[in-house]
């Protein structure tokens, strides 16, 4: 199987490293890096099909985590885009602090950003991968679970992303905290929901021979949304734009499981 893996994985490598030079090439001429993460998204969709139509595993498994994955992954890609594009030419706030960080080393910098991208497009695809080279035909309850988790993963994510797209489509919630639905429960329910799909990948690829080793996947995207570039970098820009406000939005609810929110006490 090792041989039949690494014939399946380095093209899929190949085609991260090159999509991020070209996306590199383009952030550097639209003077905009925030499309890196619009290429990011977009990028496991086609992989995960190639894996499932190249593979000789069970169809119906090969297929149906192919499906999961360019379902997330089209969504994910669509919500990034609209969001960037329309943005441009006004750069991501955490772009915008690795540009002023980076200073003139911009160039360098940014392209081994972008491929340290595309090497861990390749290595989160694995949960996508093992399963296609199984090849019995039932579908596993540990499967199915995946599955579920999923779906239910999905669906809080896109949940939290409309709920935000419609307060800050609203103008009197301009410059203030979302506090509706899921944010009134998480600071980040859309960071969660996205880790949940993670771990349903993990789930799902349990069900195959070697699917543990994929565990590393959602720890790593735990590791990036607590520690990296996930709640620090947007909580600090949140603080300096909201202030007090968001301050309180801290002191009150969760910042990554949504959970009942808690009460200022009366001095504040």
């Amino acid at each position: 199987m090792t041989t039949e893996f690494l014939n399946v994985f380095w093209p899929a490598l190949a085609f991260s490293i090159v999509l991020m030079f070209v996306i590199w090439v383009i952030a550097l001429r639209t003077n905009n890096l925030g499309i890196v993460d619009i290429a990011w998204s977009f990028a496991f969709a086609p992989i995960a099909i190639f894996f499932a139509a190249i593979t000789h595993g069970e169809p119906m498994r090969r297929w149906l985590i192919a499906g999961m994955a360019a379902a997330w992954s089209l969504r994910l890609g669509t919500h990034v885009a609209v969001r960037v594009i329309g943005h441009h030419p006004k750069e991501d706030g955490r772009y915008e602090q690795l540009r002023a960080k980076w200073g003139k080393n911009l160039k360098t910098s940014a392209f081994i950003f972008f491929q340290f991208q595309a090497v861990s497009i390749a290595v989160l695809s694995i949960p996508f991968l093992l399963p296609c080279f199984n090849s019995r035909t039932e579908i596993s309850v540990v499967e199915w679970a995946g599955f579920a988790l999923w779906l239910i993963a999905v669906s809080g994510e896109s949940l939290a992303d409309y709920q935000l797209k419609q307060f800050k489509a609203n103008p009197a919630g301009k410059g203030k905290v979302c506090r509706q639905g899921l944010w009134n429960c998480s600071r980040h329910p859309n960071y969660f929901f996205e880790w949940l799909i993670w771990m349903s990948f993990f789930v799902f690829a349990l069900g195959s021979p070697w699917g543990w080793i994929t565990v590393y996947c959602p720890a790593l995207m735990l590791y990036f949304l607590l520690r990296v570039t996930g709640i620090p970098m947007t909580e600090k820009l949140a603080v300096e734009t909201k202030g007090e406000e968001y301050r309180d939005y801290q002191r009150t609810t969760s910042a990554f499981v949504p959970w009942f929110p808690k009460k200022l006490s009366s001095q504040k």
